[in-house]
């Protein structure tokens, strides 16, 4: 399955003003028109001129497409909310709030709640894991000046990632420490109890407990020098965590903990679909127009838009 390529000049001749983002996202949220509760049917409602909205032909009842949006009466301009969602989902690596400060022309506190509001987007809804599930756990982060080295040394914050080896989906969980009590819950949460699906990890003690939680247990030595004994590894989700931390330290150099969730939802996000046939851009404004529209209306949206 080749990837979705979606380029700059595409972006460009579908959203060249505001108008053209506000109307994508009114047929995103009402692909089946809108119910207007004045006349109790089904209308044809239009843009209103120089406003955000949407008014019926009849009575003139209006709609705001981005009600309860990240866009929600935000001052910043629609195409550049749409711009920095088209460069944050194409970026591999990841991108900075500095470089959407210098990309968009806006300041940097502005750029930066865009980031953080756009990053909520990428959260994965977490879906039970079956077969063989790669389990490790890493820190991130760098020491600090005066302190220690090493595995849990001062500045790393421990998270810890299962992934999916069938289809290559992760899941990340920041968490308090690397203790078996810490970690089980998260295996026992996000995988299905039983001996058809298998764990793998490395030997730390921690995972000692997998098999009397009645899952099959692969272990890898890594204290030994081995990496890969037959379908014994974890080097799934080890490519994963690389990917992370190249990322966070060549693109954003320090993340606090207090959002280092977000920046690993951001990484799952672009490694979970980089195999989709929809463009990241097209997911991330999927989950915009998933949210409840503003008028209560009998059809159900459809999470999969037509593309673009």
């Amino acid at each position: 399955m080749k990837t979705a390529k979606y380029t700059i000049k595409q972006f460009n001749e579908k959203y060249p003003t505001d108008d053209a983002c506000l109307d994508r996202i009114f047929k995103g949220r009402y692909p089946e028109g809108v119910y207007c509760p004045k006349c109790q049917r089904v209308t044809k409602f239009y843009h209103r001129a120089g406003a955000k909205d949407y008014v019926c032909e009849f009575c003139g009842y209006s709609v705001s497409p981005t009600a309860g949006t990240i866009f929600h009466k935000s001052p910043t301009p629609l195409r550049y909310w749409f711009h920095a969602m088209f460069l944050m989902s194409s970026t591999r690596c990841g991108i900075s709030a500095k470089q959407l400060e210098r990309e968009l022309g806006v300041t940097y506190k502005t750029a930066w709640r865009m980031f953080k509001q756009i990053r909520g987007l990428m959260d994965e809804k977490a879906k039970p894991m079956n077969g063989h599930i790669e389990v490790d756990e890493t820190y991130i982060g760098g020491k600090r000046s005066g302190e220690s080295t090493g595995r849990g040394s001062g500045g790393k914050t421990p998270v810890v990632g299962l992934a999916h080896r069938d289809d290559g989906q992760v899941l990340t969980s920041v968490v308090k420490d690397v203790k078996a009590r810490t970690i089980m819950p998260i295996i026992w949460k996000n995988v299905p109890r039983g001996a058809d699906n298998t764990i793998h990890t490395d030997e730390f003690s921690s995972y000692n407990t997998v098999k009397k939680l009645g899952y099959s247990h692969g272990v890898v030595q890594h204290g030994k020098g081995i990496y890969a004994r037959g379908i014994n590894h974890v080097n799934t989700v080890e490519g994963f965590w690389s990917l992370v931390k190249r990322g966070i330290n060549g693109v954003y150099h320090a993340v606090s903990p207090k959002y280092l969730q977000t920046y690993l939802n951001e990484y799952g996000f672009r490694y979970n679909h980089r195999k989709s046939e929809t463009p990241m851009f097209q997911l991330l404004l999927n989950r915009v127009f998933a949210v409840a529209p503003e008028v209560v209306k009998p059809y159900q949206l459809d999470s999969q838009i037509p593309l673009l």
